[in-house]
């Protein structure tokens, strides 16, 4: 297959006028995000069965004609693992490019195990192992050689295919509509852009802080968030999530006790240590956010141990019906939700709420009964 190389506007106009005739198209990007906050478009990669193409966003600033056709209701985007690959999308147009299709989601319904690889869908489904050669590639330096595109194309070429033969096997299996509520996840906005103010809640560790310095860590995120995002650069330059914990425990009141803290780095320190320590010292006299999973970390009991263990047996029954990993379908962690935060539990949403989200709900509220035989375990509803 060919592979046309977009770096001309008029050869922008042709591909839209190509992709509107398309009922579905397989996109993926290549981008550098080492030294920056936001992500460096450096490449987009269209394809169908037919023909493939990259776009060259940095001869191509101006990409607004092509993302009104991209963004198209009645074109499906086929992506793998695409969260990223949206992210670009929503900072370029403001939108969230919609419906897609995630063959990361979608493998899983087939036996796959959680997050599966691209490169393991290749060679699972078409025994191509796939090369790693330009893996460390800067996309931002032109020109790009012939394998670098080649290799670029490879990404959606098979793509195509993958997308082909899962929607055959979901179809045959009765599961194609099974996925519809895990792509609608997709379409929430707050997946693609921050909220400093709730950085805090992907820092490891809160959980073990004390209310000062949880309320410090509150603070000092939210600020990084801020400041990583108005100077385009890597949160982490600024301060590391471990130091962070250590800043919280701590708790240095001045420039001088700041710059003592190990790995504190000199430069930070004298760019933004006093804007660190008044941080710093305001959160100590406030209240922080409360954390609202703390409780679920506690020990439990050897009865509550008892009734994860049940969840579990009927976890892995209806997995092996249905020829899944038993980990795609709840984890012990996904049953701990259920367990104490019912509300928020993935496993009563979408394909798995009618796989057995419905009856571990109906067992924990007494609708439904569990008897065992020898080779079974069997659940009858109680209003029969």
């Amino acid at each position: 297959m060919t592979i046309e190389y977009i770096d001309k506007p008029e050869q922008l106009t042709e591909l839209c006028n190509r992709i509107i005739q398309e009922p579905w198209i397989a996109l993926d990007t290549e981008f550098l995000r080492e030294k920056t906050y936001y992500p460096i478009f450096c490449l987009l990669q269209i394809a169908t069965p037919e023909w493939v193409v990259c776009v060259d966003p940095i001869a191509l600033p101006d990409l607004s004609e092509l993302f009104d056709v991209i963004n198209n209701p009645a074109i499906t985007k086929v992506l793998h693992s695409c969260r990223q690959d949206l992210e670009i999308f929503y900072k370029l147009t403001g939108k969230v490019t919609t419906p897609v299709f995630d063959t990361q989601i979608a493998a899983p319904l087939l036996g796959f195990q959680e997050n599966p690889g691209y490169a393991m869908l290749v060679s699972s489904f078409l025994n191509i192992n796939l090369s790693k050669a330009h893996t460390r590639t800067d996309w931002s330096v032109r020109p790009l050689s012939e394998a670098q595109i080649h290799y670029a194309a490879d990404d959606v070429i098979y793509l195509c295919k993958i997308y082909q033969i899962i929607c055959q096997k979901l179809d045959a299996l009765g599961r194609l509509n099974w996925l519809d509520k895990d792509f609608e996840l997709l379409n929430n906005t707050e997946l693609y852009q921050i909220s400093p103010v709730n950085a805090w809640l992907k820092v490891k560790g809160k959980n073990r802080l004390t209310g000062k310095q949880l309320s410090i860590v509150q603070a000092l995120t939210e600020w990084r968030e801020k400041t990583a995002q108005s100077e385009n650069r890597p949160k982490n330059w600024l301060i590391r999530d471990d130091l962070l914990l250590e800043l919280a425990k701590l708790q240095p009141e001045t420039v001088d006790e700041l710059a003592k803290v190990r790995s504190m780095n000199e430069r930070i320190v004298r760019r933004y240590g006093k804007i660190i320590c008044r941080l710093i010292n305001e959160a100590k006299i406030k209240s922080p956010i409360a954390i609202t999973n703390k409780v679920k970390s506690a020990k439990k009991c050897q009865k509550q141990e008892a009734v994860l263990d049940v969840l579990t047996a009927v976890v892995r029954m209806r997995a092996d019906e249905n020829s899944l990993n038993p980990m795609i379908l709840a984890s012990r962690k996904d049953l701990e939700k259920l367990l104490s935060n019912e509300a928020e539990s993935g496993l009563l949403l979408g394909w798995r709420y009618s796989m057995v989200g419905k009856e571990l709900q109906g067992l924990l509220q007494g609708q439904y009964t569990l008897r065992l035989s020898a080779e079974n375990v069997l659940i009858s509803n109680n209003e029969n």
